[in-house]
C-alpha cells in the first residue's frame, strides 16, 4: 500500500503536516507477523491518526468475509475518523473496518473483546496511555499482543510505566528513524482510580471531570481560568452560547451555572473531550442545560444561529505549533454567529490573533490582557 497517498483532510494541511511518519510504518513492520492469519475481527486500531495503521492492517489480514466482523477503530478526533473514511474511499475500499467508541460511556466492551493484536499509536499524555492500557487489560483476549509506537522524541521512561502497570512484560523495539515500538503482552488487571477522573475547585465552585485523553485533565488551564473571570461580560443579553472546542466543558458548565437565562452548546472534536464535557456537567447539576455534542468544529450547525460562542483555541496540530486549528475555529464561528453575535476568545497574546479575527469574524476588541493571555471580542457585522 502506498501511505504516502494518504492525506489529512479534513483536518489542516500544510507543506510541514504529515499524515503517515515514521511511527506508523515502524509499527506495522513490528506487527507484521502478529497480523498475519490473524482474522480482522481480532485486530483493533487505536490512535490511528488518518488511517495509515486501519488500511494497512487490512491489506495485511485480508478483507474480511461477508458478515464477518472488520478492524474496530478508536480515533479520539472526529477529523481522524473522516480522514480515514476518504482515504478508505481514495483506495476503494468500503469494507473491513468501523468505528467504535473507547467505551468510556457506554459498552465499554464493545472495541477490545475478542482482541488480540492491538496496534496503538502512543498518546502524548501519560493519563490517557493509562484509560487505553486499562481498558485493553479488561476487555481484550489474555494473549493480545499490544504494538504500541510514536516518535522517540516524544516518548518517555514513564510511557514504559504506565504500560508495566497493566502489562506483565514489555519488550522494546530498535530505535528505526528516530521511532520506536513497546510491545506488551500478558495483561493483567491493575488497581488504578476509574475514569474520569474529578477535581473539586473550590475557588471557582467548579468540579471538573476528565477522561484521560482530554486537554489539562482535571485541572482548570490558566487561559480558561482567566476567560472565566469575564464571562459575566460576554453579551448579557445572548439566550444562546457555544463552547466550541469545549474541552472538559469548564466555559460551558460556568455559563450553566451562572447565566441561568443561557441554552449552551458544548462542541469539540475530540470523543475524549466530549465523554468529559458530559461528566463535568452532570457532576455540577447542569446536565439538562447543557448539550454536548461530538462535531469538526461547528459543521453541524446551521449558519447565523449563535448569539454568543466562547473559545479558547489550541495553537498546536498534533505536536506541531500551527495556527491553522484557530483559524479555522474562526472561521466556523464567523459563520454560526448571528448579525451582532460575539465571539469571546482568549489566547496565547504572542500569538497575535487581533487581525485574524477582525479579517474572519469583525470588528474586534480587546477585553483583558495579562502578563500571557489576551482576551477579545468579535462582533459579527449586520
Amino acid at each position: 500500500m502506498d501511505l504516502a497517498a494518504l492525506r489529512r483532510w479534513p483536518d489542516v494541511e500544510a507543506d510541514n503536516l504529515f499524515a503517515v511518519d515514521a511511527s506508523d510504518r515502524l509499527i506495522l513492520a513490528e506487527a507484521e507477523s502478529a497480523l498475519q492469519g490473524t482474522p480482522a475481527g481480532e485486530v483493533v486500531v487505536i490512535g490511528d491518526r488518518y488511517g495509515a495503521l486501519t488500511l494497512a492492517a487490512l491489506e495485511a489480514v485480508g478483507l474480511p468475509a461477508a458478515g464477518a466482523e472488520g478492524i474496530r477503530v478508536h480515533q479520539d478526533a472526529l477529523s481522524g475518523e473522516l480522514a480515514l473514511a476518504a482515504n478508505a474511499a481514495a483506495l476503494g475500499v468500503d469494507a473491513g473496518f468501523r468505528s467504535v467508541a473507547l467505551g468510556v460511556e457506554q459498552h465499554p466492551g464493545e472495541l477490545l473483546a475478542g482482541a488480540r493484536v492491538v496496534l496503538l499509536q502512543l498518546p502524548r499524555s501519560l493519563d490517557a496511555l493509562d484509560e487505553i492500557a486499562a481498558a485493553i487489560a479488561r476487555h481484550a483476549e489474555p494473549d493480545v499482543v499490544v504494538f504500541a509506537g510514536g516518535r522517540i522524541k516524544h516518548m518517555t521512561p514513564a510511557m514504559n510505566t504506565v504500560l508495566g502497570e497493566h502489562f506483565g512484560r514489555l519488550d522494546v523495539s530498535l530505535a528505526q528513524q528516530k521511532s520506536r515500538v513497546l510491545r506488551a503482552s500478558a495483561p493483567h488487571q491493575a488497581a488504578t482510580a476509574p475514569w474520569p477522573r474529578k477535581n473539586r475547585h473550590d475557588d471557582l465552585k467548579l468540579t471538573v471531570a476528565a477522561h484521560g485523553a482530554a486537554f489539562a485533565g482535571a485541572s482548570v488551564d490558566i487561559g480558561t481560568r482567566f476567560l472565566l473571570g469575564h464571562l459575566a461580560e460576554a453579551k448579557p443579553g445572548a439566550r444562546s452560547a457555544i463552547d466550541l472546542g469545549c474541552g472538559t466543558g469548564i466555559l460551558a458548565t460556568a455559563l450553566a451555572l451562572h447565566r441561568p437565562e443561557l441554552r449552551v452548546l458544548a462542541t469539540d472534536q475530540s470523543a475524549a473531550a466530549v465523554a468529559s464535557a458530559r461528566a463535568t456537567a452532570a457532576a455540577n447539576g447542569v446536565s439538562e442545560r447543557v448539550i454536548v455534542v461530538r462535531d469538526d468544529g461547528l459543521s453541524a450547525q446551521p449558519d447565523a444561529s449563535a448569539e454568543l460562542i466562547v473559545l479558547n483555541p489550541p495553537f498546536h496540530v498534533g505536536a506541531t505549533v500551527h495556527a491553522g486549528i484557530a483559524l479555522k475555529l474562526f472561521e466556523h464561528a464567523a459563520r454560526v454567529l448571528a448579525p451582532g453575535g460575539q465571539l469571546w476568545c482568549v489566547w496565547n497574546s504572542h500569538l497575535g490573533y487581533g487581525p485574524a479575527l477582525r479579517d474572519i469574524v469583525g470588528p474586534t476588541r480587546q477585553i483583558a490582557r495579562n502578563a500571557k493571555f489576551t482576551i477579545t471580542a468579535s462582533t459579527r457585522a449586520s
